[in-house]
């Protein structure tokens, strides 16, 4: 395990109690608590007002730092919407990528320009993305971009009410909120209280107990086929490959660049097969090849690990380097209350315009 991972390892350990480090670092979570304050009452006090775009937006988000389940949702719900005849398109900051311009995510993009995330979602469900650290302008080059857009879905942003939104989720995963507190000394961009205030909080998978406070929706992720990097053409179903493994012997390591890699791992052990573990920071470049020196026949690894090994020349033609899909469900009726929320409206509506949301 790299120091970065062990470091990552270390802290989220830290933020599942309030331990000696927790509190240690308790001053800084104050110091976080009153920007945050300061930074809503100007927004609250009409100092700094939200943007609109003409647009609905949707903006789907979290309480604890670092991956939930935020991407794999967004996925789902610009599949559902395209479905049910929207034309979505997403915007996000970009998390990991080199700069912070608004870009758009086009054929031949990499990780590095334009993040992991929005290249996997650009690629997965074949929507329109722009990345950009200023999310208004991003979604303003969307709709430039692409005027038939109907419905703008922000991958993150809960934080950032400078974007107006119609619709706000909140996503929690099997750590829940840790141990309450805000950052660095527990695991949450905000508090508690704002779970009250978004319009639907989706759990996805088990999660810990927890009072919520409005309509809460079910997540759901499986794994499902498994492809060549170097060739997305050979497909098959995991259930082959843990066949090919019994009859054959045939050895497999796994690798993982994600927030929780040992849920990935124990995904694949759960299908039925022997692994060998390499887990990887959330966000790795894969600028070194982690699986130099092993011996294997197949390697595989996470959808959004795979869009960064294609920048890779010692992996991107590596016939042994599979991804393994992941499948989303989600409740029909997240979907309805969403609609519910953006369905047209006439040009008196307060998004018919680009500007400054009225007070």
């Amino acid at each position: 395990m790299s120091t970065r991972a062990r470091l990552e390892s270390a802290l989220t350990r830290a933020w599942t109690s309030r331990g000696p480090l927790a509190c240690a670092l308790l001053p800084l979570s104050w110091l976080y608590a009153a920007g945050h304050a300061v930074h809503g009452a100007l927004y609250r006090s009409g100092l700094l007002k939200s943007w609109r775009l003409g647009l609905p937006v949707v903006v789907v988000g979290n309480l604890y730092a670092g991956g939930t389940g935020k991407t794999p949702l967004v996925i789902e719900l610009v599949r559902e919407l395209k479905a049910r005849g929207w034309r979505p398109g997403v915007i996000s900051r970009g998390y990991g990528r080199r700069g912070s311009e608004v870009l758009p995510v086009e054929a031949g993009a990499t990780a590095g320009e334009v993040g992991d995330e929005p290249l996997l979602i650009a690629q997965v469900a074949a929507v329109p993305v722009v990345v950009g650290a200023d999310r208004v302008a991003a979604a303003r080059v969307l709709h430039s971009l692409h005027p038939k857009c109907d419905v703008i879905v922000c991958d993150d942003g809960l934080q950032h009410p400078r974007l107006g939104r119609d619709v706000e989720i909140a996503v929690l995963h099997f750590r829940g909120v840790g141990n309450g507190w805000l950052l660095p000394a527990g695991p949450l961009r905000d508090h508690l209280d704002r779970l009250k205030r978004v319009d639907a909080v989706v759990l996805n998978g088990e999660v810990p107990p927890l009072r919520i406070h409005g309509q809460v929706f079910a997540m759901g992720t499986e794994l499902g086929e498994v492809y060549s990097v170097a060739n997305p053409t050979r497909r098959a179903p995991l259930s082959a490959l843990v066949e090919e493994q019994r009859s054959k012997g045939t050895r497999v390591v796994a690798a993982a660049g994600i927030a929780a890699p040992a849920r990935f791992f124990a995904m694949l052990r759960a299908a039925g097969l022997t692994i060998e573990e390499i887990p990887l920071p959330d966000h790795h470049d894969y600028a070194d090849n982690p699986f130099h020196g092993r011996e294997y026949e197949v390697s595989l690894v996470t959808e959004k690990d795979a869009v960064k090994c294609r920048a890779s020349a010692a992996l991107k033609t590596d016939g042994r380097l599979c991804a393994v899909t992941l499948r989303t469900r989600i409740e029909p009726a997240l979907v309805d209350l969403i609609e519910a929320k953006i369905e047209h409206k006439p040009q008196t509506d307060e998004r018919a315009a680009d500007g400054p949301s009225p007070a």
